[in-house]
């Protein structure tokens, strides 16, 4: 999957054209490398996204084409 559509499905971002920004404008990191958002996402990458003075460091435990709102948090596990 798509890193800016992984983004949008597990819901830490609220619009994909927002991911797909963040992307643009090398907010987002995984495993310590600037990504474009046509990233592939597989398990176990570790995505570090910036917001303003915020960062979300996050490591990815499953990848659905589709999740409810309740089951979007099980996608990703933070790391502090």
């Amino acid at each position: 999957m798509r890193l800016d559509k992984y983004l949008k499905v597990s819901r830490l971002i609220k619009r994909r054209t927002v991911a797909n920004e963040a992307c643009d404008n090398e907010r987002v990191t995984v495993n310590g490398k600037t990504a474009r958002a046509s990233y592939e996402v597989k398990i176990g990458d570790v995505i570090e996204i910036s917001f303003g003075q915020k960062t979300v460091k996050v490591e990815v435990l499953e990848v659905n084409e589709h999740a409810a709102k309740s089951d979007a948090p099980a996608m990703y596990r933070e790391v502090v």
